[in-house]
């Protein structure tokens, strides 16, 4: 399997948040970047996925954040909501079960990236995030040579 390590404008291969409160889920998605060249970063809330950026003393730096809409304990599209407006530069992809794409394609009228129905394919998941990670990498250059 080829290294997707996309360019992110220093050299190193693209960060990847993955926020979903099923393990069964959000690990496989990890192994798989992880495989593919990602670093990964685990977060089995929202809640938990905000203070990992906000950390005053070392805040998590992410090129791309895969989001749950649904999840026990809280509502993803508020996590999702956080991240396009604290965050806006950072491309956002949704990971939704099939009687949820109508909520995932208007999430991404309000900004979000993309989507993923799950159970997410392999293929689709690796392309998406080369996608984001490179529409970032894009985005600090466009902020840096300014």
């Amino acid at each position: 399997m080829e290294l997707q390590t996309s360019a992110t404008g220093n050299g190193r291969p693209g960060r990847v948040l993955v926020v979903d409160d099923a393990a069964v889920v959000r690990r496989p998605i990890g192994m798989t970047l992880a495989r593919a060249g990602y670093a990964v970063v685990e977060a089995e809330s929202g809640e938990q996925a905000i203070k990992l950026v906000q950390d005053v003393r070392s805040p998590l730096t992410v090129d791309v954040v895969l989001c749950d809409i649904r999840m026990i304990r809280e509502n993803g599209v508020e996590t999702i909501t956080f991240f396009r407006q604290q965050h806006p530069m950072i491309p956002v992809v949704v990971l939704t079960a099939y009687q949820d794409v109508e909520l995932a394609v208007s999430l991404m009228r309000q900004g979000a990236f993309d989507f993923l129905v799950k159970p997410v394919l392999q293929d689709d998941l690796l392309t998406v995030v080369r996608k984001a990670v490179e529409q970032r990498a894009a985005s600090q250059d466009r902020v840096t040579s300014t």
